[in-house]
């Protein structure tokens, strides 16, 4: 049986972990329309994605879903996209992002896609599914500091570039966004399963 700490250890390893670069770059895109001072915004955002995460490896734990792993690889880079494109649609002059329930919807439902992409991995580390409590637990508290920490990261750097260099926010929320959608498009090619 592995220990609470060990599932800490692997659900923050999954998020910060650079080889599985597509977290890390939803990370990037859902943050992209925002400023420091919507830090609490983006926390909730983040929040909702973890329950997302949680919620999809729980009903794969219990084998309620099963989805083909080739699917989910290219679904995973269209949340990217849909998110790049949203960020573009919704920008607001004024740093209003929109209807924020919207927003947490979205990472909310796109952290279940997300979440699949563990869900085979995780079932089998935790063997027996009545003994899911724990190692799930441990596995988002995990991703969450993953989360926190890559989001620090990337709130910096806006910040550098948006208060430092005075980049406008339009032309960051374009780049970073644009950058965003063409990666998950190359993704999407790499990974399309028709």
């Amino acid at each position: 049986m592995n220990t609470f700490d060990f599932y800490i250890t692997l659900g923050y390893k999954h998020i910060s972990d650079l080889a599985g670069y597509d977290h890390i770059l939803f990370l990037v895109a859902l943050c992209a329309i925002y400023k420091i001072e919507q830090w609490k915004k983006i926390l909730i955002l983040v929040t909702a994605f973890t329950i997302g995460h949680s919620i999809t490896l729980v009903l794969a734990s219990q084998d309620t879903i099963t989805i083909p792993s080739h699917i989910i690889k290219f679904l995973i880079p269209t949340t990217i996209m849909l998110t790049a494109f949203h960020n573009v649609l919704s920008y607001k002059p004024k740093g209003n992002s929109g209807k924020m329930w919207r927003n947490y919807a979205m990472a909310l439902f796109f952290g279940l896609i997300h979440g699949m992409d563990f869900s085979n991995y995780f079932k089998a580390l935790i063997m027996d599914p009545s003994q899911i409590v724990i190692p799930l637990l441990g596995f988002n508290i995990g991703i969450e500091l993953g989360q926190l920490l890559v989001v620090a990261c990337i709130v910096v750097i806006a910040y550098i570039f948006l208060n430092l260099i005075s980049v406008k926010h339009r032309d960051w929320n374009l780049f970073i966004s644009g950058a965003a959608a063409g990666m998950s498009f190359i993704s999407m090619i790499d990974n399309k399963f028709w």
